[in-house]
This record gives C-alpha cells, structure tokens and sequence, in this order.
C-alpha cells in the first residue's frame, strides 16, 4: 500500500474478532501494513463504533478493558471531525447516495488526507473527494 489508508469499522473490527475467519487474517494484515509504513488513519467515529461492536455484538465479545486498550492504541492513527466534515457528509450523502454515517466516514477519510478507504461496507471502485473505496475481503 501507498499514500494514507482510512480504516473503517468492519475492517478493525475484523482484525480483533477471532471469529470472523479469513476475513480476520486479512483484516490484520492490512493493519500490520499500515502499521509498518505509517500510513493508517480513522475517526473517533470509527473507534466509537468499533467499541460498542466488539464488546456488545460479535460473537465473542472482548473484554472492555481489552477494547478500550485497542481503542487506546490507535489514538495516533484518529482524525477529529468537526461541524464543517458534517457539512461536507451532507453534501456526499446527497451527492453520492450514501448513509449519513458512511457519508461522515467519507468526510473523515478526505479531510485525513487519505487516498484509500479501506471498507466492506461501501461500493468498491468508488471515489469519493479523490477517496478511493476498496474491499480487502473482495475477491482478486
């Protein structure tokens, strides 16, 4: 990988849920590279939602204290949103006929400076604010 990668939540997710199979291996290694070059960034949405998921609905939640180490970890990796990114979300939620909270995620991965979105959930091939949106899980 190359230039700054915005992880979404299913993607970090994955990487900490021991059940989710290949995807977790996968999951890890993109981490591990992004980890490696420097290149990793996320949003404090991002962690939130990582949070609620990994303690509350896969099917073996993680210790809170486990969770909130792993939030901890990745403070470096976050990007703060602010009322303009929620402005900018409208507009890509409109234009680009997204969800809110993906069209934030949107939002949160330009203003990060991001070339790559790295996600399960949104189209991949998409750009986005010069955004690409990619599936490590998707067949190659």
């Amino acid at each position: 990988m190359s230039g700054k990668t915005f992880v979404d939540t299913n993607v970090l997710i994955c990487a900490h849920d021991r059940d989710s199979g290949k995807k977790h291996e996968t999951a890890k290694r993109v981490l591990r590279e992004l980890w490696s070059e420097r290149e990793g960034v996320l949003s404090m949405q991002v962690l939130q939602e990582f949070y609620v998921n990994v303690t509350r609905k896969i099917a073996s939640p993680l210790p809170k204290a486990t969770a909130r180490a792993i939030v901890e970890s990745y403070r470096s990796w976050c990007v703060q949103a602010t009322v303009e990114d929620i402005a900018t979300a409208f507009q890509i939620e409109d234009e680009a006929r997204l969800g809110f909270w993906d069209a934030l995620v949107v939002a949160s991965a330009s203003k990060s400076g991001a070339v790559r979105l790295v996600s399960e959930d949104l189209n991949a091939g998409q750009s986005i604010l010069g955004v690409r949106v990619e599936n490590p899980f998707a067949a190659r």
